[in-house]
């Protein structure tokens, strides 16, 4: 737990020195959204250093990356020798449209003078649009803005829904995969393991008294807490046990090769560390903590995604039910 938090600790940090949350507010894609609201996907996107002169984007190429910038100036050249036919300042983004199309660049982008970018991957970028409606209706201005100026934007409807529909898979407030990738991932489980004759356990993550958090604390520190207990899944867990943010105050982990008496040590091990857990808000002050109960089911040979899932439910309203900050076991247990 110890190492959890100086982790967590030292990421925050990390973030605070790098990433200023002016810096985002002031980017034109998240104009007037709350950027509590998006933190757990822009936090974990790294930070480029360009010098001047530097390529960030060549023509011809393949681009998967949408880039914020933070600080600087970037230009952009049809040819590299030619005089640039814009320059974009902080606060504005490059690369959306190659991402959004999938083809190739048409322009070089490059660093007019030393300059910081935020990365966003595709996941990343269509998460964000998906997460928020003030996004989606940013990116449609920014969009509309270039074509009016002469800018081509090859794509048909349906081609940018089925690319919008398929990197959707990113929750926003946390930063852990959603319930749209979890479902897949479910249904893949549960067919290996009971092809190899393997046990699998679900365990499904509630804070207690979610709703009197928020309405005590306010929605910011609601989300703030969320993102608390993402990063102590991520700190707690092993590599190979899958976790998503299953549905409000709900988180789910998948525990492949694991009967349900081998689920309950990191069931409890995770109860007690999310209730040892810090919650500090964007300015870094103490949150008042939280606690969760986890409800832990087993598949069976005749399990269905849905009644799989249910088992853990009754599970974890079971465990509220007894007061919460404990773990309940299915049928199986």
């Amino acid at each position: 737990m110890v190492q959890v938090d100086k982790l967590k600790e030292e990421r925050e940090t990390a973030i605070h020195n790098d990433l200023q949350q002016s810096e985002l507010v002031n980017t034109r894609l998240l104009k007037d959204v709350g950027i509590e609201s998006v933190l757990g996907l822009l936090e974990n996107c790294p930070i480029k250093k360009l010098k001047a002169g530097e390529i960030l984007i060549s023509a011809g190429q393949r681009n998967h990356t949408v880039y914020f910038l933070l600080s600087g100036r970037v230009q952009i050249h049809l040819k590299l020798h030619m005089q640039p036919i814009a320059t974009l300042e902080a606060g504005e983004t490059v690369g959306e449209i190659s991402v959004i199309d999938g083809r190739v660049t048409t322009a070089n982008v490059v660093a007019e003078v030393d300059s910081r970018v935020l990365e966003l991957d595709e996941p990343t970028f269509w998460s964000l649009v998906d997460a928020s409606a003030g996004v989606a209706q940013n990116l449609m201005y920014m969009l509309a803005n270039r074509l009016r100026h002469g800018d081509s934007l090859i794509s048909t409807g349906q081609e940018f829904q089925l690319e919008y529909a398929r990197y959707t898979i990113l929750d926003a407030v946390t930063g852990l995969h959603n319930r749209r990738w979890f479902d897949v991932m479910l249904s893949k489980q549960m067919n290996r393991c009971k092809q190899g004759d393997m046990c699998l356990s679900l365990l499904l993550v509630g804070i207690d008294y979610f709703k009197r958090y928020n309405t005590t604390h306010g929605r910011v520190s609601g989300d703030r807490a969320l993102h608390t207990v993402a990063w102590t899944l991520r700190g707690s867990l092993r590599p190979g046990e899958l976790m998503a943010r299953y549905a409000g105050e709900k988180f789910v982990v998948l525990l492949p090769s694991t009967d349900v008496e081998n689920a309950r040590p990191p069931a409890e091990r995770l109860s007690q560390a999310i209730g040892e857990s810090k919650i500090h808000s964007l300015d870094r002050k103490l949150l008042p903590s939280i606690s969760a109960s986890i409800g832990i089911a087993q598949m069976t040979s005749e399990d269905t995604e849905t009644s799989f899932v249910a088992v853990a439910r009754r599970a974890l309203r079971d465990a509220q039910k007894k007061g919460g900050n404990r773990v309940s076991f299915g049928p199986e247990g």
